[in-house]
């Protein structure tokens, strides 16, 4: 069994910390809320508050370090969707993490990435496909992801996850009752939260390193076709999609994951 550190313990980091700690892992966790760290101390997870900013890292993060062999990086670019000078500040806040990485005992990283890394130019998508991300947190998550991969100092994994659903968390909540929307036509490329961490585990049970992986349920209807059918099973107003066809015919392989790692999703049809 290994101890693993988890830099955010948020709606991916906190079940997994505790699936982890169910198979016999240690992990220590980190929060930047304060009152979460109870939460965290109740789930098993030994807690740290830590702070990544684009110019300083919270002094305790070399303790929430100290003894790990993996480090999972699952924090959020949270960036605005103009790009600016000041958007540079995610891939700033991956690079002020390397010296303490360096000095850790950490060997292995997985960094929770995402397959806006890939833009909407391609119909078929797999891991060999060049990135080419239209948005900026695709641009600054593809940057963060060259920092990691670049360092000799430890290998990398990279986690490429489509659109996160889950039992608390749904698009079609945000999409219902809503009119004229775009690319009715366009396949969908989601992920269950339960997928998301049973892929995680094999990976580390398996010491699949320095790879990249698309992460997406072999499950790609249309847009309006899935989010009509979702809205009806959840009793929700239903939305409105245009007629105009969409160029946008973009499927997420996640044919790697199932070969390589021998993973089948327990969500397929979510």
């Amino acid at each position: 069994m290994k101890q693993i550190s988890i830099l955010g313990c948020g709606w991916l980091g906190l079940p997994l910390a505790k699936k982890l700690i169910e198979k016999g892992h240690t992990v220590n966790g980190s929060t930047t809320s304060e009152n979460k760290l109870s939460i965290l101390k109740e789930a098993g997870i030994y807690p740290f508050l830590i702070t990544v900013e684009s110019d300083s890292v919270s002094k305790n993060f070399t303790d929430f370090l100290a003894g790990s062999e993996i480090l999972i990086i699952d924090i959020p670019p949270k960036l605005r969707a103009v790009a600016s000078d000041s958007n540079m500040v995610f891939v700033q806040k991956i690079e002020n993490l390397i010296p303490f990485i360096e000095k850790s005992s950490i060997q292995k990283i997985l960094f929770v990435s995402s397959t806006s890394v890939y833009g909407d130019d391609n119909d078929s998508i797999t891991e060999e496909t060049i990135p080419n991300p239209e948005t900026e947190s695709g641009k600054q998550l593809l940057l963060a992801e060259k920092v990691l991969q670049n360092n000799p100092n430890f290998e990398t994994t990279i986690l490429r996850f489509g659109g996160l659903i889950g039992e608390d968390r749904h698009p079609v909540k945000f999409l219902s009752g809503k009119e004229n929307l775009e690319n009715p036509d366009a396949p969908v490329n989601l992920i269950h939260q339960k997928d998301c961490i049973g892929i995680i585990e094999a990976i580390i049970n398996q010491s699949k390193w320095n790879e990249v992986f698309n992460a997406v349920a072999p499950f790609h209807p249309t847009r309006a076709k899935y989010y009509t059918q979702k809205a009806k099973e959840l009793g929700l107003v239903l939305p409105q999609f245009t007629s105009e066809k969409s160029n946008n015919k973009k499927i997420i392989s996640s044919e790697k994951i199932e070969t390589i790692l021998d993973y089948k999703f327990e969500l397929a049809n979510y």
